[in-house]
């Protein structure tokens, strides 16, 4: 009957805008809660009987279907903590619960977020006050991150940084430029070896030396020009002071390259590479790369004028360090910082994504699963692909426009009364057809 069904219409009415009603108190109680996505409600009308000239109407109503818009990007908000953060553009942080921190990583269930502060616990966990871990890929000791599957998370691990750990970084190159005087190579200089000493770091965080020694040949007789070359001795202080390396240096006096190396030959220790002025010394500690310039380059070894003068040495490695602090970058590396003025990368967070960011399931504490509407996630390197920027000190706020959520409001509580209005006049008609029979 027509009239039965205006009344089931009204009915439907005031269900659909009862949901609206929900998703509008949610995105308001919620318009100051850093990451909340706003939901919406959208009304798709139910029809019964649409045959055109049939002399008669039933009202099928109205039904609402509710989204969570995911996909859109709240206002970025600066901190004072460096591990607040917040993806500027596409894509989300991986995270897990705590409560399966115990569970391999294939077990371990994946779920993602756009912002979160995270702090250290007692284990050094960087966690939320809400229990979400941050999740990463583990650099090795040199700061390096290895090639990693992008489309499962069993290779990310709990980012743990060791508040009080101590680390060194060993010397592995050295960069040598140092100017040695062409008069000691005349005849009738004095012919003193000229040393010098340069600290490098042991695999430890001890502290050696390099003793260098540079020995001029002279020339044999009187008139003969000056021979412009050098013997230069390296001493190793972890290996008792023992030589491990001998070269002889010949230097350029041509008018174009005057005072650069002319030639490098090896007595005893790794050989010289022309290519890139180098030679491996072979430390108590492992080899050492030595650059000491190509031939002809002015930024190595140099021999001019009458002075002797390291002009620049420059060298790889650290002292043993105190943790001071942990940052991360827009590339996602988590780096740490020892007070020697030391960093290195201790993780890569990459970022998700998925085809369809809205059709994730939606949990507690702004995080969201994949699911079969999102589609396959794929781990991409922040700012690679269609990614955005990790951010630190910054958290991204609510999506949710108050003013506009009111107006909805006064809106959704107009349609509701107005429905409630047709179930009203629906009954007073019933009543009088009731009526009829007395």
């Amino acid at each position: 009957m027509t009239i039965s069904s205006s009344l089931s219409a009204g009915v439907a009415g005031l269900n659909a805008n009862a949901t609206r009603l929900a998703t509008i108190s949610d995105n308001i109680a919620n318009s100051a809660t850093f990451g909340y996505k706003r939901a919406t409600a959208d009304f798709e009308s139910l029809v019964i009987g649409g045959l055109s000239g049939s002399g008669s109407y039933s009202a099928g109503g109205v039904r609402a279907a509710t989204h969570r818009m995911i996909d859109e990007n709240g206002p970025l908000i600066s901190t004072s903590n460096p591990m607040d953060i917040a993806v500027s553009g596409r894509g989300m942080l991986p995270v897990t619960n705590e409560a399966y921190l115990q569970y391999p990583g294939d077990d371990r269930p994946m779920l993602v977020t756009t912002t979160g502060s995270f702090r250290t616990d007692k284990d050094g966990v960087l966690k939320t006050e809400t229990g979400l871990v941050l999740l990463g890929w583990p650099a090795d000791a040199d700061g390096n991150v290895g090639t990693y599957p992008r489309d499962t998370a069993t290779a990310l691990e709990p980012v743990t940084v060791q508040v009080n750990q101590q680390s060194g970084d060993p010397t592995t190159r050295m960069n040598l430029g140092v100017n040695l005087p062409a008069t000691d190579t005349e005849f009738g200089a004095t012919g003193d070896d000229l040393p010098l000493s340069i600290e490098y770091f042991g695999n430890l965080g001890t502290s050696e030396s390099l003793d260098m020694t540079f020995i001029p040949a002279l020339p044999a007789v009187a008139g003969d020009p000056p021979t412009n070359t050098w013997t230069m001795e390296v001493r190793d202080s972890a290996s008792g002071g023992s030589l491990i390396g001998e070269y002889t240096l010949t230097f350029d006096d041509s008018r174009a390259n005057g005072g650069t190396l002319a030639s490098v030959s090896a007595v005893t220790g790794g050989a010289y590479d022309p290519a890139d002025g180098t030679v491996d010394l072979a430390v108590a500690g492992g080899p050492l790369e030595l650059t000491i310039g190509r031939i002809g380059d002015p930024r190595g070894l140099t021999q001019l004028s009458d002075s002797f003068a390291p002009v620049s040495i420059t060298k790889d490695g650290s002292p043993v360090g105190n943790l001071t602090s942990v940052e991360i970058d827009v590339n996602g590396y988590v780096t740490a910082t020892y007070d020697t003025g030391f960093t290195r990368t201790i993780y890569q967070v990459p970022l998700v994504d998925v085809p369809n960011p809205n059709g994730m399931i939606s949990y507690s504490n702004q995080t969201y699963q994949v699911s079969p509407q999102s589609g396959s996630f794929f781990l991409w390197d922040a700012g690679d692909g269609p990614t955005g920027e990790v951010i630190g000190f910054t958290r991204e706020g609510s999506t949710t426009d108050v003013a506009g959520e009111l107006t909805n409001l006064i809106q959704t509580q107009r349609a509701y009364s107005s429905n409630a209005k047709v179930i009203q006049t629906v009954d007073e008609m019933l009543q009088e057809t009731t009526n009829i029979k007395r």
